[in-house]
């Protein structure tokens, strides 16, 4: 999977200077030998070097029970993070836990080198820890067992800027319908209506496009798991992208963008609506964060509501030394990765509900909706598929999508032209 995209500043997408490794050693003061630990790799997510401070000091908290192993942590930058995944699966010095990209666990256990996440799982079952987000626990297993277990989510949801809506006499769009008609009355004031950055190094447009695919009950796949790119829904959302397009509500330039141009006309008041993740304030002046708004999920040509998230993993590799001993860590971290929302090093919304109840995260108003009205009606880039897979990879990020949104932002072709010309190029990398 390329994981060029937008994250917001530093994150999983663009953090390409990530420091080199850092180690911690678990467990409150207490020293193992090397033999005693396993290795917990970890990318570098959130607020980049904050968070991984975080993350390591937690890590250095956790007290293994007796037989047990201890934890040593390993800071992983996204900087050719797929080279350095494959490449230890080739050798056999694959970490016994790891954090990473969202489809990843799905590709090493289709390769056999994940262990199934299922003891795991029933230990949070019996422990009453189980309590995540609806529908993200099942999107992790497979035919095979669960890959990986969730530990955050990136999530897309639209926003809007209410002084420029108020500036331009629209209303806060409650469907396909009434987004064209904020859009027209924004492109009058000079305003973008659907911010997109769409340029080589970012795949923000690819996920615009995928949310509003799932919004219309649409996908790039069928129920089985085959590609099934031309369809009547998705023919439906290139029809309305296009009417968006032609009436000037998508900037031509964004053909052209980078994250960084795209987020330099959120801060300058040039664009007014568009999907984001759910950290998009957070980026912004704080003269203006409060001025950005969360909308209610849009309602597509049939009543459809969706978007598209990806969810961040962790996952175990069988090279470890004790896998009950990966298992007893894994419970523990997710039982405390709390203090990543409580101390404001993550950007993603949290996966549990015990953390989204949190006060940090129930006094923002903007995240509670997100929880509460967008993560329900959220799905993965498979859509239809009945659980992710490692093939996803090439779709999220692959050339055949960034070529794909070109064409819609071009407004030159046809829709089931452009479905059909994505579907061929899907099926070579594929099935």
């Amino acid at each position: 999977m390329n994981e060029k995209s937008d994250r917001l500043h530093i994150n999983r997408r663009n953090f390409l200077g990530a420091s080199a490794a850092t180690l911690a050693m678990s467990a409150a003061g207490k020293a193992f030998a090397a033999d005693d630990l396993i290795t917990f790799w970890d990318m570098v997510w959130g607020t980049g070097a904050t968070y991984t401070s975080a993350a390591r000091d937690l890590t250095g908290r956790y007290s293994p029970s007796s037989g047990a192993l201890g934890v040593r942590y390993q800071s992983i930058p996204w900087a050719n993070w797929y080279q350095t995944f494959t490449s230890a699966a080739a050798s056999g010095t694959t970490p016994a836990v790891s954090s990473g990209a969202a489809f990843l666990p799905f590709y090493f256990m289709e390769q056999g080198v994940a262990a199934p996440a299922d003891d795991l799982v029933s230990k949070l079952d019996k422990d009453g820890k189980n309590d995540f987000l609806p529908g993200l626990l099942e999107a992790m297993k497979t035919d095979d067992g669960y890959a990986a277990v969730p530990w955050s989510m990136d999530l897309r949801v639209i926003w809007y800027r209410k002084s420029l809506l108020e500036k331009a006499g629209a209303e806060v769009p409650t469907d396909w319908d009434s987004y064209i008609k904020a859009g027209e009355a924004l492109k009058k004031a000079g305003l973008v209506g659907l911010g997109l950055a769409a340029g080589s190094t970012t795949t923000d447009a690819q996920h615009t496009v995928s949310a509003l695919m799932i919004n219309n009950g649409g996908g790039f796949f069928a129920p089985d798991g085959s590609l099934d790119c031309v369809t009547d829904r998705n023919i439906e959302t290139l029809d309305f992208l296009n009417e968006l397009v032609a009436k000037g509500i998508i900037d031509p330039y964004a053909a052209s963008y980078t994250s960084d141009n795209l987020a330099n006309d959120w801060k300058s008041g040039r664009v007014a609506m568009g999907f984001g993740q759910t950290g998009l304030d957070k980026t912004l002046p704080p003269e203006i964060q409060s001025d950005v708004v969360v909308s209610s999920p849009i309602k597509a040509r049939h009543g459809d509501t969706g978007t598209v998230y990806y969810i961040n993993p962790l996952w175990m590799f069988k090279t470890t030394a004790s896998q009950s001993s990966s298992e007893q860590f894994l419970a523990w971290y997710l039982d405390n990765m709390h203090v990543f929302w409580s101390s404001g090093v993550a950007i993603d919304l949290p996966v549990k509900k015990s953390i989204a109840e949190l006060p940090i995260i129930q006094g923002n108003a903007n995240l509670v909706r997100s929880i509460n009205e967008w993560q329900p009606v959220g799905k993965t880039i498979g859509a239809q598929a009945p659980h992710p897979f490692a093939a996803l990879s090439a779709v999220d990020g692959g050339a055949a999508s960034a070529a794909f949104v070109q064409q819609i932002i071009q407004g030159k072709t046809k829709s089931k032209e452009m479905l059909e010309t994505l579907q061929a190029s899907l099926k070579k990398v594929v099935q």
